[in-house]
């Protein structure tokens, strides 16, 4: 039987940050023509990729582009919040979580900034921990990438993304170059996919009364291959858990 896999957030303060299962909206992606971007299978799956811990205020801060932590204001306009400081200097801003995570044996937590999402003058600084055996914290950091910039986080706001990951599941891949021609049926279907493609491309700059829902070939969204046949492991959407208080059910 396969091990239990696991994470667990040990609190340790009062008001931690709120830890959220994933989402799969952006706002930038509904706004774009016919919503096409929410069409794009791969971005939608990196969305809804692991969980997000949440900014506990609203607060805007800048950098003047010195090294000192004053270098870093902060305002709040509202609560203010020992959770968000510039502790490191160097135009970072800092997140503290409020939890000591934990892992199942062998697997590392991802830290990292929110998927498909940009914000203005500054830059989530991403680390992958060994939260399987290691009873230290970690925190969100911000890097800010032009001065005298103020930027805005909202109260709920994603500051983090944490995605637990195998250790050593990358390295373990031989990486190798070939030519398509090695893989005969690959090469073939590749090339079957882009002369489709190509043609699609094509009667659609004619075709300007086609509806929205014709505009795609939507093949990969489906799982599926130019002759109908389908990827019995294929994934639309990802089904991460909630976090939950001892007792809850699952």
């Amino acid at each position: 039987m396969d091990e239990k896999l696991e994470i667990t957030a040990y609190r340790l303060i009062e008001r931690p940050m709120k830890l959220r299962r994933a989402a799969r909206a952006r706002e930038w992606m509904d706004q774009t023509v016919d919503h096409f971007a929410n069409r794009c299978l791969p971005l939608l799956i990196a969305n809804q990729t692991g969980w997000d811990v949440l900014c506990p205020v609203d607060f805007k801060a800048r950098w003047n582009g010195k090294i000192a932590k004053e270098g870093v204001e902060i305002r709040f306009p509202g609560e203010k919040s020992e959770l968000i400081s510039a502790h490191f200097g160097s135009g970072v801003l800092t997140f503290i979580l409020g939890y000591l995570f934990r892992t199942s044996k062998g697997h590392n937590l991802w830290c990292k900034g929110l998927a498909n999402t940009a914000k203005d003058a500054i830059a989530p600084l991403e680390g992958i921990i060994e939260t399987d055996w290691a009873p230290f914290t970690f925190t969100m950091n911000w890097r800010f990438t032009r001065k005298r910039a103020w930027v805005t986080f909202e109260k709920d706001e994603p500051v983090c993304r944490l995605v637990p990951i195998p250790r050593h599941y990358a390295e373990q891949f031989d990486a190798v170059i070939r030519p398509l021609s090695d893989d005969s049926e690959l090469c073939r279907e590749h090339a079957e996919w882009s002369r489709s493609r190509g043609n699609f491309n094509k009667e659609l700059e004619h075709d300007h009364d086609r509806p929205s829902s014709g505009k795609w070939q939507g093949h990969y969204m489906r799982g599926a291959h130019l002759d109908g046949r389908r990827f019995s492991d294929h994934r639309i959407k990802v089904l991460m858990r909630d976090f939950r208080k001892p007792g809850e059910e699952k």
